[in-house]
């Protein structure tokens, strides 16, 4: 019998997994749920893989049960999901439906009878489709419709869920959905994406007010941002410049009013080609900088860009699957490079002292605020063998790798206190559809029988142990 493993993370660390809604819950035409914008994106043809959409994805509304019960078969102390606007409050205006409520209040309650703390994102890009009829977030109202929603949630959920985060990765919803288009609502226009982050920005900040006073005064508000770790292809002038547009545009866009009250200067003088931020008003910054108690990161793989030079023109390998159009407004100057080194089934290089070195650049960015890893994670071509198991010792090598820099990061005195792992099961991988396997659990999307890989397993270990077991040999 091997001998038990010295911990070596902080006694209460929490040891977690995240999904979202439209990714998991299948179920779409039920209990009053409408359309979202993934719902008309993804039945909109040529805009997802091979046509697929999330209509049954793994029908976790109807499995949450067994879903849970795996949860906490693996070890799982958190559990990070989103809720469906849509499911909830099918117009995004006006009463909430109950039976879509009650879906959550079920789960909520499952989560808590085994043990498992709930982590609740509001928001993992599922407008629900007449806001975007109205036009979507670049229209100032949606971020009152929001604050409207969040209160809501948090009337009916606040008294048994703790942890809040008011919204999953801003950038994507702002530039991959109005700025390259390759995300819902599909559309490409960089004036748009980027009243859309300013908007997204004011939601956020009036969703943390309407929270604050919906629900108990010890529970904790937070956000998680897919913040980019930008590197430079060299220290020459122009390509440090080129990093300090791209980190404007990735990271100081949502953490400089959320965390300081202020856009980077350098940010409106950069993108004054497209708009003159008169969205931006003058009480805004004050409701965005709202205090929180919490930041989540989000963590993939590193950028690495420089200023583009003769023929090449232009950012194309940005890890968000390219497109004709770019997702960086006002960066046609700026190239995009492959970062070298292993990659994933995404094509993301696999480099764990990006997360290091995102978790102490927050540090530093916010002393005092409490840090969580709310997604980092990898897609492989995982398959059964013969015997139905899943063996993925690529994805324990990389889940050691990333949690190895997180321990190192605490001991350099970071104050991480969970970890989130992307994903908890295979699902809808939004544009990539049903190809891209992100899971710690194999779902047959024939059956939707779920199978735990063997980095589930490994996980789960982690999770009983606060110690990372060896890495099985590849």
């Amino acid at each position: 019998m091997p001998e038990p493993m010295t911990p070596t993370f902080p006694p209460a660390f929490l040891w977690g997994a995240a999904t979202s809604a439209y990714q998991i819950e299948g179920a779409v035409r039920e209990d009053g749920r409408t359309p979202s914008i993934w719902d008309t994106f993804s039945h909109t043809p040529g805009r997802t893989a091979g046509g697929e959409t999330g209509d049954v994805a793994v029908d976790h509304y109807h499995r949450y049960r067994d879903d849970v019960a795996l949860m906490a078969e693996l070890g799982l102390t958190a559990y990070r999901f989103s809720v469906s606007w849509s499911r909830v409050q099918p117009t995004g205006r006006g009463p909430v439906v109950q039976r879509g409520l009650d879906f959550y209040r079920r789960l909520v309650d499952e989560l808590l009878e085994h043990g498992i703390k709930p982590a609740l994102t509001l928001y993992h890009w599922d407008l629900p489709q007449e806001l975007e009829d109205a036009g979507g977030w670049p229209e100032r109202d949606t971020a009152f419709r929001f604050a409207e929603y969040a209160r809501l949630v948090g009337e009916a959920l606040g008294d048994r869920v703790e942890q809040w985060m008011t919204l999953n990765e801003p950038w994507c919803s702002a530039f991959l959905g109005y700025g390259s288009g390759v995300h819902a609502p599909g559309r490409t226009d960089p004036a748009a994406s980027l009243r859309a982050a300013h908007h997204l920005n004011l939601g956020h900040g009036l969703a943390v007010s309407a929270l604050r006073a919906a629900m108990p005064a010890q529970n904790r508000i937070a956000v998680s941002l897919n913040s980019s770790v930008v590197r430079p292809l060299s220290q020459e002038p122009a390509d440090l410049a080129a990093v300090r547009r791209i980190d404007d545009l990735a990271n100081g866009v949502f953490h400089g009013p959320m965390l300081h009250g202020a856009y980077p200067e350098t940010l409106f003088e950069a993108t004054r080609a497209v708009t003159d931020w008169s969205h931006v008003l003058d009480t805004d910054l004050r409701t965005i900088n709202a205090p929180l108690d919490a930041l989540g990161l989000n963590y993939y793989t590193p950028a690495l860009v420089s200023a583009a030079s003769g023929e090449v023109k232009g950012p194309r390998l940005d890890g968000h699957g390219g497109g004709e159009h770019s997702p960086w407004p006002c960066s046609e100057d700026i190239v995009f490079h492959q970062t070298p080194g292993e990659r994933t089934e995404m094509g993301w290089t696999i480099d764990p002292t990006g997360l290091y070195d995102l978790i102490m650049r927050y540090t530093r960015e916010a002393p005092g605020l409490p840090l969580y890893v709310t997604e980092n994670g990898a897609a492989y071509d995982d398959k059964p063998d013969p015997d139905g198991r899943v063996h993925d010792p690529e994805r324990i090598a990389y889940l050691h790798g990333h949690l190895s820099e997180v321990r190192r990061a605490i001991a350099d005195g970071a104050d991480v206190r969970g970890y989130y792992l992307w994903s908890l099961m295979d699902n809808f991988e939004w544009a990539y559809g049903y190809g891209k396997r992100f899971g710690a659990v194999y779902v047959d999307y024939a059956t939707l029988e779920r199978t735990p890989k063997s980095s589930a397993r490994w996980y789960g270990e982690a999770a009983r142990s606060g110690a990372l077991p060896p890495v099985p040999a590849i």
